[in-house]
């Protein structure tokens, strides 16, 4: 399973009439293949929509972008509305499920964190021993690596019934002494891991995102 994340940047006070029509358009490209999720940024980098496709592979990609764009009504006319785009590969921890529709939020977290080349497999190691310690406070949305496109990153999504819950679960999380993950690992006699970078942001689903 592989994971297209494509994120664009759009001009301000366009993103109403940008769901709209992607969502119209969506009721013909979703006989192809169906969304994992879209979402709208909320808090952070502002007027973004974030739109995340579930694939088998990539020659499965390939081939379903290829029979959509034949499709008359697909690509969205949203064209007028970018300022910018980006499209991210991505690959699932082994230790997370898939992502699958339900309602989940509607608040998620998006944190994406950079790292340094080659500490991959340190970061897994470490984040699938730790995950059960945060999993006991809520569930996760998604924890996935680029693999093509902007490199040494991961991603992982939480989601939250409100900013309030937000909160409360970090905490109660944080105060078990074994969260965030290097906490957990250097508590185990670890080293723990360094980060390049951190960056989150807010999200909330469109109406026809099949994770809400």
């Amino acid at each position: 399973m592989i994971y297209e994340v494509r994120t664009y940047d759009l001009k301000p006070r366009a993103l109403a009439e940008v769901e709209q029509r992607f969502g119209e358009a969506y009721e013909h490209r979703k006989k192809y293949s169906e969304l994992a999720a879209f979402w709208h940024t909320e808090i952070g980098p502002l007027n973004q929509i974030i739109h995340v496709w579930g694939y088998k592979n990539l020659d499965e990609r390939v081939r379903v972008r290829g029979e959509a764009v034949k499709d008359k009504n697909w690509p969205p006319k949203i064209a007028e509305f970018i300022v910018g785009q980006r499209s991210e590969i991505m690959i699932p921890f082994p230790a997370v499920p898939e992502m699958k529709p339900g309602r989940q939020g509607p608040c998620f977290e998006m944190r994406t964190y950079t790292y340094f080349a080659g500490h991959l497999p340190k970061i897994m190691s470490i984040w699938e021993a730790a995950l059960p310690v945060r999993l006991q406070f809520g569930p996760i949305t998604g924890l996935m690596y680029s693999e093509l496109g902007n490199l040494n990153r991961f991603i992982h999504i939480w989601p939250y019934k409100t900013l309030d819950e937000r909160q409360e679960i970090r905490k109660k999380a944080q105060a078990t002494g074994n969260w965030p993950p290097s906490a957990h690992d250097k508590n185990r006699g670890g080293s723990g891991y360094d980060l390049l970078a951190q960056e989150n942001k807010i999200v909330m689903p469109s109406a026809f995102s099949p994770i809400q």
